[in-house]
């Protein structure tokens, strides 16, 4: 059931990839479209206005369609072959649970318990997917529907049929399930969804009434569950579904920019929901002072290495949000030093929280930049120097905690080890070298050097049974786990961490693993 789960947070990750750009072009044009923070360049007439508005418009598309892009977007990740046709299948049978909703509602919403007669949008609890009229099932609904249809296409995709009626295989067996599928649950969604509805209404005031508290347990389990992949289980309800907002936080603040910008009320009595998305902070600033007490408790002779091995890590944290590249160099070490870690950003979250600082802050600098800092600090300038100083606080005390932390208890972090070999990196040499061993690596592709790497260390293409991958990891299903090199073996390949459990394998790879992951399915087969 695990590995099922972190399976399933993995492909959700797809999308998610989206959201980031999406976010931050919102936000340029969002602030280069009022007059009060770039003047008079800026009124409603002018050209800039005009075609900045163009562009917010296009920036809207996947925060408008988050739904649909969820449904097509789990298949990448889940489905086990012919990963375009099951995307197809699934969007197909996602619209007609749609229809099948709207057509019940309007025949029978009285019964059902939904004035199917309201505009869409509000309390009504109801939408808008693809110009279909239907309940509100965010994204609850699109990840439900994709993951059953998902489920049909592996299983029958494949399935041979009687000549007479080949026309049917592939995907139209796969749709013609579909169909004869949606049709209950279409029902049964529109029995229970509406009572779910009703719950989250009670969640969003029970969590917006939690305070500071609230934001410290979800912030803790935002980030002890990351070793398990769990993680997109706690903040996906709250950034991009319904948990404390309609819509997701994420969509929601930068719909709002513009108000909460021109408004001199406090920022926390306009968006009090905006304190469960304040666990960036610990990507910024927290990811400093684990890599400042890292690099100072190396061997002298190390640090270069450990430097070498550190920045990129760092500047992934603090630029863009990933942080697993730099956790996962001490978790499996001192699994502790990740506890202390899930417990200082909590309570960063939650010291931030009670000092009025909320906002969209779950990812890193460039967002939280574009998002939050330059539209807030026309009329809230306190609140962004409040943020920046008690980040810097929590950097210092991150640095001491560590660093005392790791000498105390002799901690093998990077560049500490017995033997500097554990902490070497593949350089290109060895890269081509390895390569020319090799008749199937394309030495114009960057990463399919490390892709057969990681093959070998992962027993072989013949000891693979499934690929998949989340953000930055790769997630490997082998038959044999005690074919698996050792964790030293992954590192010097150029990965930051391996997961174990069984004979479900992940190696964190970083920014890249989508294309070695594509790197790694090509050699498969090439060696099949």
């Amino acid at each position: 059931m695990l590995k099922l789960l972190q399976r399933f947070g993995g492909a959700m990750f797809t999308p998610v990839l989206l959201f980031p750009f999406a976010g931050i072009v919102a936000g340029i044009s969002i602030l280069l479209t009022n007059p009060q923070l770039v003047g008079s360049i800026a009124n409603s007439d002018t050209v800039w206005f005009k075609l900045w508005m163009i562009i917010q418009e296009g920036s809207w598309t996947v925060f408008r369609n988050m739904p649909i892009i969820f449904a097509i977007g789990l298949p990448i990740g889940l489905a086990r072959t012919a990963h375009a046709r099951a995307c197809l299948a699934v969007i197909v049978s996602y619209l007609t649970f749609n229809y099948f909703i709207g057509a019940i509602l309007t025949t029978w919403g009285a019964e059902f318990g939904v004035d199917f007669n309201q505009p869409i949008g509000g309390v009504s609890g109801l939408t808008n997917i693809a110009g279909i009229k239907t309940l509100d099932t965010s994204i609850i609904g699109s990840i439900f529907i994709a993951a059953i249809m998902t489920y049909i296409h592996n299983r029958y995709f494949d399935k041979k049929l009687p000549d007479y009626l080949g026309i049917f295989q592939g995907t139209a067996f796969v749709t013609i399930i579909g169909f004869i599928a949606m049709l209950p649950l279409a029902f049964l969604t529109a029995l229970v969804w509406p009572k779910v509805q009703g719950g989250i209404a009670s969640l969003q005031e029970f969590l917006s009434q939690a305070g500071a508290f609230g934001v410290w347990i979800y912030t803790f389990l935002e980030r002890i569950l990351i070793p398990t992949g769990l993680h997109h289980f706690i903040y996906g309800p709250f950034v991009l579904g319904p948990a404390v907002v309609e819509g997701g936080i994420q969509a929601y603040w930068i719909q709002h920019i513009a108000e909460f910008s021109n408004s001199s009320q406090p920022l926390i009595e306009l968006f009090p929901q905006g304190g469960f998305a304040l666990h960036g902070n610990s990507k910024m600033f927290g990811a400093i002072g684990i890599a400042g007490a890292m690099y100072m408790t190396a061997k002298p002779e190390n640090k270069k290495k450990v430097a070498g091995l550190l920045i990129p890590a760092v500047l992934t944290a603090v630029l863009v949000g990933i942080t697993e590249p730099l956790e996962f160099t001490f978790l499996f070490v001192a699994p502790f030093l990740f506890a202390i870690h899930a417990v200082l950003a909590a309570t960063m979250a939650a010291v931030m929280y009670m000092n009025g600082i909320v906002g969209n802050m779950g990812g890193g600098l460039l967002e939280i930049m574009v998002q939050n800092w330059l539209p807030m600090f026309h009329n809230h300038a306190m609140n962004v120097l409040m943020q920046i100083m008690i980040g810097s606080l929590f950097t210092v005390i991150y640095f001491f905690s560590f660093k005392y932390l790791i000498l105390r208890f002799d901690v093998k972090t990077p560049g500490r080890e017995d033997e500097a070999e554990d902490i070497k990196l593949f350089t290109k040499a060895d890269y081509k070298n390895r390569q020319q061993g090799s008749s199937v690596v394309n030495n114009d592709n960057p990463y399919e050097g490390q892709a057969l790497q990681l093959l070998e260390a992962l027993g072989g293409s013949e000891n693979i049974a499934e690929v998949n991958n989340c953000a930055t990891r790769l997630r490997i299903s082998v038959k044999d786990e005690h074919r698996v090199m050792n964790d030293a073996t992954f590192r010097q390949i150029g990965a930051h961490g391996v997961v174990r459990n069984k004979d479900a394998i992940q190696v964190i790879i970083g920014l890249s693993v989508p294309q070695v992951r594509d790197s790694m399915e090509n050699l498969m087969k090439l060696n099949a």
